[in-house]
């Protein structure tokens, strides 16, 4: 597949650097020539310096061969620009990264559509709605609804004492009676695992189930975890993902907002009636107690510094508050952030990823999600008839050892995937793969 990417910023760059270690033809435009020489140490991509809403600079791109054209520049307004013109010039997908909530309202996306913009994304939005999920499985590190809802993949580190420490999977299946669940892999020491009945958990080992919905409960009470009644909410960070996290929960909990930029913070008390606006330095020990932090069920910290929202969510942590969130956007640090004992990591980059990833599948891909505590992807096909997929059993499938199948949903009815299990056409499946499979697993389906 031919891509081309407007923008060599962060999202850009890791972008770049996901997709061209694949068998596609890339192209990395920018005005930045220090950030072109970013991407070429990273990626295997042709560069080219310039405006990506100029005509000439898009020719020279080669947009018009383009099967995909992506725009992640800082400025919404030249990714709308330059995905529209890419559109016109030839390419075959565009999509645009936008910082405007209205864009993505549904009579406003058909005007997008319209104009050639095949589909935009905000990821800080998408990020919000991550933290608000994940507040309310506060017990897990990653959460994730397919198919509606039907499945869920849900991910949790196994800490001292939990019942399922030194068991290994087919024990841990045998031990929970009448709960339908999948362990799809185990995340050990940086290295992700897809297991065997014979592997063995550890502590701190992470684990990713996938399950239906209305069992996620009873995974979660039979690992030893349990889920926060979550009343007190406190946020460093007026950022947008800060701002959109209170606006949509001020309703239902006690919100404190920490915000230490002046002219910020008295915007963000005129636009948010039921949050306490604190105009601080979310960094000062004394400061946070002083605002209530060991008092907190819960705390975000979405500040635009990663160091910053480490070392406050360490120090919440070691307060006592019981979930504890924080975005880290350098990729360097998440390990760390994890390994001092921060609950969840979200990151825009993945989250674009994961937005991105599918558009680049020519399998019927209905969604991807890249994962912060593990270098894998879960993915939701569509199965097409006649594919390799409904011909056999799933244990005769030749599936990759690198990837694993963990549910059907046909219609209203919900299967975890067994050796028996027979995939018919139509069926939505939800797969857990490592990134050196994810080029094999779409033919199963297609």
């Amino acid at each position: 597949m031919k891509i081309v990417i407007a923008g060599a910023g962060e999202v850009g760059n890791h972008l770049a650097k996901m997709l061209g270690g694949g068998d596609h033809d890339l192209t990395v435009i920018d005005t930045d020539i220090k950030l072109l020489e970013d991407v070429s140490s990273v990626a295997d991509a042709i560069t080219v310096e310039g405006d990506c809403s100029s005509f000439s600079v898009l020719k020279k791109a080669a947009v018009r061969k383009a099967d995909l054209f992506i725009a992640v520049n800082h400025d919404e307004n030249l990714n709308v620009l330059s995905a529209i013109l890419a559109k016109q010039l030839g390419a075959k997908k565009s999509i645009a990264r936008v910082d405007n909530k209205e864009y993505l309202e549904p009579n406003n996306k058909e005007i997008f559509i319209d104009m050639g913009i095949d589909y935009l994304f905000y990821p800080e939005q998408i990020a919000a709605r991550e933290v608000i999920t994940l507040l309310g499985q506060s017990s897990t590190t990653e959460y994730v609804d397919f198919s509606g809802g039907r499945l869920s993949l849900v991910g949790f580190r196994l800490d001292t004492g939990s019942p399922f420490i030194g068991k290994t999977i087919a024990e841990i299946d045998q031990s929970i009676p009448n709960v339908q669940f999948r362990i799809v892999a185990i995340s050990r020491n940086d290295k992700t695992i897809i297991p065997n009945g014979k592997i063995q958990v550890d502590e701190d080992d992470t684990i990713y189930i996938i399950t239906n919905r209305q069992h996620v409960r009873n995974i979660v009470d039979y690992s030893g975890k349990t889920n926060i009644e979550i009343n007190n909410l406190m946020i460093l960070g007026g950022s947008r993902i800060g701002m959109r996290v209170a606006a949509d929960l001020q309703e239902e909990v006690n919100v404190k907002l920490i915000e230490y930029n002046a002219d910020k913070a008295y915007k963000l008390a005129e636009l948010l009636d039921n949050t306490l606006i604190i105009n601080e330095d979310g960094r000062d020990l004394e400061t946070m107690l002083e605002e209530g932090l060991a008092n907190m069920d819960a705390f975000v910290a979405v500040t635009g510094r990663s160091e910053t929202n480490i070392l406050a969510a360490m120090i919440a942590k070691r307060m006592g508050v019981k979930k504890v969130i924080a975005e880290v956007e350098n990729l360097n640090y998440i390990n760390l952030a994890e390994s001092i004992g921060i609950d969840t990591i979200i990151n825009k980059k993945l989250i674009t990823a994961s937005n991105i990833f599918r558009f680049t599948m020519s399998t019927d891909v209905q969604a991807i999600r890249c994962l912060n505590d593990s270098d894998a992807e879960v993915m939701e096909f569509i199965v097409k008839p006649n594919s390799p997929a409904t011909k056999v059993a799933v244990a005769d499938l030749d599936f990759p050892d690198e990837a694993i199948i963990g549910g059907v949903v046909r219609g209203d009815k919900v299967f975890i995937a067994e050796g028996s299990t027979r995939i018919q056409a139509y069926d939505r499946v939800v797969v857990f793969s490592l990134p050196s499979a994810i080029g094999r697993i779409g033919r199963f389906f297609n």
